[in-house]
């Protein structure tokens, strides 16, 4: 079988590490996540505010670094074919933990918990936010005391997945042990105190506001990290962010500053700067094809409660699509940080498909014609398109954020144009984006027509973030509503995809096939790119050894930050 040798060639590169002050001599750290941590537990969320602050203290046995390579965290060095860490069938990978690696307690760390994990986010109920990362393996097994072996149930070429990213650290056995399946939700100690190898500890959580850390005793670079302690505050706006790091220099780092070119130009020039990376970060949209009606109860936005009225006939999906002008949000929202987006993948160029580049051209006699073949009509002239009594009206909801809520306003004009009528609501991001089961306001329960925000792949390869639209993956009460197919998107000819991704061996058939899936998921019309983004987030001046990361955590090298002398 032909495997990619390039990907084992990047996972080896590695860069200089900056030079550091001495542990804990720089004092405490400020960083401002807009978006709040409702939760330090990952599996339970898979969005980048809990995944980075989680970052600090659960580490997996490799991530990516800022230019998508592969570095060894808690293992050794990366498995390869060469190096005999991969088997030469492709069905084994075999991870050698760092001799003498503790977690924050001083209790070692053991393949044992590698194996807890996996079964953890594998539980039938638990509905693990990371459940792609671990698709197609079959066995995870002790070797001896630092060899951890990963089984696939069939040949894998890219087994980079499960345990890898900052989606995907271990978890302590000994302290998750009574918190697998149904359960996982409900440990509110483990979920927001987790025991960890990180550079730091949770010393105070405060859901949805603020996140106090510091140093771990037991972290394994005596040297490092140089901040004695790290305060993460949420809650607030892009634009309040970038003032505080940019303006104020109340805080040193500010994550996500997604904001209008000319209010960001506005406030450069004082104690902070901006930096920015590219990145395969796209917004979407997201139609349900579930019917979101709450008179269905329980049942309200699920699978048992029916097909969505509208989205399941994509000429609507793709009236929507074709009625918005993205190079007019990409110029009047995003400027050089965002540019039209058409692929669900944008990059590297081997996945990205240009099957649909057409639909940066808006097209508003088109897309009204498309909602008449649909049977969506007028009838009763008062603007208002409908069909069998019902009208085409839309829920539309999003994140609280300015360039979100002036895409919205954008969108809800356009649609209008075409007899679509627009309801918009904007939920605080802390909630939107936030796991918590009990709250009707989450991106998972989807209680609306359409949502909003921004998603990607981790690494270089897509093969796990592709897979989140595995039918597998719907959100639903039976899996306290986590899981990653927001739209509740199901195809048997897409299901087969994902199987015959796993199992691809050259590149050129990987490029194929994840380019033949961006095409099955875009000509579903169950979700809408709309903006291929840039990172952008701002720093203080002083701060320094920051290596902005749009693969995995922005955060992901703390460990290496330090003040300027």
């Amino acid at each position: 079988m032909k495997t990619f040798s390039w990907m084992v060639g990047t996972a080896l590169t590695l860069l200089p590490m900056t030079a550091t002050a001495e542990r804990g001599s720089d004092g405490d750290l400020r960083i401002l996540y807009w978006q709040a941590a409702s939760t330090m537990n990952p599996y339970l969320s898979g969005i980048a505010k809990e995944v980075e602050a989680a970052s600090l203290v659960l580490e997996p046995l490799a991530r990516f670094d800022e230019t998508g390579a592969l570095v060894p965290v808690l293992a050794e060095s990366i498995p390869t074919l060469e190096n005999g860490g991969v088997s030469a069938d492709l069905t084994r990978i075999t991870w050698t933990l760092r001799e003498g690696l503790t977690w924050a307690d001083g209790s070692p760390v053991t393949p044992q918990d590698a194996i807890f994990t996996w079964r953890y986010c594998t539980d039938d109920q638990s509905g693990c936010a990371a459940l792609s990362l671990f698709d197609g393996v079959e066995e995870v097994v002790a070797l001896d005391e630092r060899r951890v072996e990963i089984r696939f149930s069939e040949p894998k070429p890219y087994p980079y997945t499960a345990l890898v990213s900052s989606e995907a650290p271990l978890l302590q056995e000994a302290q998750f042990a009574d918190c697998t399946g149904a359960r996982v939700a409900q440990c509110t100690e483990q979920n927001t105190y987790p025991i960890g190898t990180g550079p730091y500890r949770v010393e105070e959580f405060r859901a949805n506001d603020v996140i106090t850390y510091t140093l771990n005793p037991e972290y394994r670079e005596a040297d490092k990290p140089a901040f004695a302690t790290v305060t993460i505050k949420g809650g607030g706006d892009p634009a309040s962010a970038a003032r505080a790091v940019l303006q104020t220099g109340e805080v040193d780092y500010a994550w996500n500053l997604q904001l209008s070119p000319d209010i960001l130009a506005q406030m450069t020039g004082g104690p902070g700067e901006v930096i920015t990376s590219d990145s395969p970060a796209v917004e979407f949209l997201f139609l349900n094809q579930t019917d979101p009606d709450p008179a269905l109860g329980e049942a309200r936005a699920t699978v048992a409660g029916g097909a969505h009225p509208a989205f399941t006939d994509p000429r609507v999906g793709q009236a929507l699509s074709l009625a918005i002008d993205r190079a007019v949000i990409a110029e009047a929202l995003y400027g050089d940080a965002g540019v039209p987006g058409c692929a669900v993948v944008p990059t590297p160029a081997l996945y990205a498909s240009d099957t649909h580049a057409d639909c940066a051209t808006q097209d508003l006699d088109r897309a009204a014609a498309l909602l008449d073949e649909a049977g969506w009509t007028d009838s009763d002239g008062d603007g208002i398109r409908d069909r069998d009594g019902r009208k085409l009206s839309l829920l539309f909801q999003t994140s609280t954020n300015g360039v979100r809520q002036d895409s919205q306003a954008l969108i809800k004009d356009w649609w209008r144009q075409i007899g679509v009528e627009t309801e918009l609501r904007n939920i605080d991001a802390s909630v939107f984006f936030g796991g918590d089961p009990g709250s009707p306001d989450t991106r998972q329960k989807f209680f609306a027509d359409v949502q909003m925000y921004t998603d990607n792949a981790k690494g270089q390869d897509p093969e796990a973030f592709l897979g989140n639209w595995s039918c597998a993956n719907i959100p639903s009460p039976a899996t306290q509503w986590q899981g990653n197919n927001i739209q509740r998107f199901c195809s048997a000819p897409y299901e087969a995809l994902i199987r015959e991704f796993r199992t691809a061996g050259s590149l050129e058939d990987r490029g194929r096939i994840g380019r033949a899936m961006n095409d099955l998921l875009v000509e579903s019309y169950s979700i809408l790119p709309l903006i291929h983004r840039h990172t952008i987030s701002g720093k203080a001046a002083t701060l320094e050894g920051v290596r902005m990361n749009s693969w995995d955590s922005q955060i992901w090298n703390i460990a290496d930050w330090h003040r300027a002398d």
